[in-house]
Order: C-alpha cells, then sequence, then structure tokens
C-alpha cells in the first residue's frame, strides 16, 4: 500500500519537505535572534540615556573606536565651535523622513583637540552641489550636552563614502577622515547634540533614539516554526490522502470488474 512512496514524485516531495524544515528553524531562530538583540539595545539605549552625563575627554581620545557599551552615553563637551571646518553629510533625512543634510561641526577643546558634533538637520541646497545655507553655532566659549556616538564606516553603515564630492561635503561621520581634513588631533567618535537647543530649531536636533518598540521579530519566528510543523502534519495529510484515493480508485475498479464478468449458465430444469 505504501509502495507509492518510492515513486519520484514523492521522493521528490519527501526530499522538499526534509530541506525545507531545517531551514525554516534556522530562519525561526534568526527572527528569535533579531528579537533579542533588539530587546538587548533598546535597554542599552534606556540605560545609557538615564546615566549622569560624562565629559567627553573621559569617554574617548584621538583614535579611539568607541565600544558598542557606550553608545548613546550621555556627555558633555566645553570649547569653541570652529566654523571654517564645518561640513555636511550628505542624504540624511529628519524625523518626517524629509531628504536634507547633517550640519556636522568641529567643537575645539580647551586642550586644542577637537571632538566633531553633529548639530542636527538642515534641507540640502537646492543645487546638490552647492553648500547649504546652514545657522550659524553660538558664538564664544560654550557647554554642549548631546549622546556619544561611534565613528560612521561602509561596513557598518552600509553607506558608500562616494569620491569627488563637492567641497565641505561628506557621507559618513568619522573622525579620522575630519582630522585628515581639519590637521588635528580628533577624539574617536562624536557628539549628537542635544542642548543647548537653537532658539529658532535649526539645525533640527536629532531626536532620541527609539527603545519602546521592539518590532515584529518575535511574530517572525513563530511564524517560522508554525510553517515547520506545518510541513510534517501537511505530509502526513497527504499520504492519507493518496492512500484513501488509492483504496477507492481499486474498490471502483474491483466494482467495475466483477460487472463485466459474465453470469454463469443455468441449468435447465427437469420434468
Amino acid at each position: 500500500m505504501y509502495r507509492f512512496l518510492l515513486t519520484r514524485q514523492w521522493v521528490s516531495l519527501t526530499l522538499i519537505g526534509l530541506v525545507l524544515i531545517p531551514t525554516m528553524i534556522e530562519l525561526g531562530f534568526w527572527q528569535f535572534h533579531r528579537h533579542e538583540r533588539r530587546v538587548e539595545q533598546n535597554a542599552l539605549i534606556a540605560r545609557n540615556l538615564d546615566a549622569k552625563p560624562v565629559e567627553i575627554t573621559e569617554l574617548t581620545s584621538p583614535g579611539h573606536k568607541v565600544p558598542r557599551a557606550d553608545y548613546w552615553l550621555r556627555t558633555t563637551a566645553t570649547g569653541t565651535f570652529d566654523t571654517s571646518g564645518e561640513v555636511v553629510v550628505r542624504r540624511r533625512t529628519d524625523a518626517d523622513e524629509r531628504v536634507g543634510v547633517h550640519v556636522l561641526t568641529p567643537l575645539v577643546l580647551r586642550d586644542g583637540r577637537v571632538v566633531m558634533v553633529n548639530r542636527g538637520w538642515v534641507p540640502s541646497a537646492t543645487d546638490p552641489r552647492a553648500f547649504p545655507e546652514v545657522p550659524a553655532p553660538p558664538k564664544g566659549t560654550v557647554t554642549i550636552t548631546g549622546r556619544l556616538k561611534a565613528d560612521e564606516t561602509t561596513a557598518a553603515s552600509g553607506i558608500k563614502d562616494l569620491a569627488g564630492l563637492p567641497p565641505r561635503q561628506v557621507m559618513l561621520i568619522n573622525s579620522g577622515q575630519q582630522s585628515k581634513l581639519l590637521g588635528k588631533e580628533v577624539l574617536g567618535g562624536y557628539i549628537e547634540l542635544t542642548g543647548p537647543k537653537p532658539a529658532d530649531g535649526k539645525p533640527e536636533t536629532i531626536p532620541d533614539p527609539d527603545h519602546d518598540s521592539i518590532g515584529a521579530h518575535m511574530a517572525y519566528a513563530i511564524q517560522w516554526w508554525l510553517f515547520t510543523a506545518a510541513v510534517p502534519v501537511g505530509w502526513v495529510i497527504l499520504v492519507r490522502r493518496e492512500i484513501r484515493d488509492r483504496r477507492a480508485a481499486a474498490e471502483a475498479e474491483a466494482a467495475k470488474s466483477a460487472a463485466k464478468e459474465p453470469e454463469e449458465p443455468k441449468e435447465p430444469a427437469t420434468a
């Protein structure tokens, strides 16, 4: 009765099922691990945003690679903005998903070293090769607060570092690049400005990172695992249906054969 399982059709169907099961299990765990990373990141953001601000020179130094544990730490810095070294970072969006640029301004510290400050978002110029209109930063010595961020790289961000850009325009926020452009020591990473906020709201300061949403990764993981369970269940249902159909066909064929058999002649009645 089960010899049909050795046919090409059923062998192929079974092999496909055997391939799908581990694949979908792995996809489920992939989504589950993404869920775990999202929960962990949310906890890190919340913890670092609630931490007491730390002076920037205690968190980083020239050439320092900001570790993940320090992302979004609140920090302070005192110095003077140097607009002569100001650049804009292309293809950045604001809270409403409008495409513009981020304003990256060097803050010269008391010891002469520099930390790059992302002052926020402004619209791009009408001519993409022109430098946009950028509001001036506060003059004189200022103390700012912000969030510590790591240097951006193509590998980490997926943003291509294009060559041949117009003057004072960059694709990535990277302290190493800025150190070469400025000819000064630049602290590793950069500050995402939170205060003092400009009176007219320009540039638009970058809002706190989202750390409340956990996304749908757990739902996707459960979905993949349900699909995994459905494969053997579906295979059994198909096998049972095939057996039922084959039995029904066999019974119909037997009935058809019986109907075609000639009746045996009856013996003549005797007087």
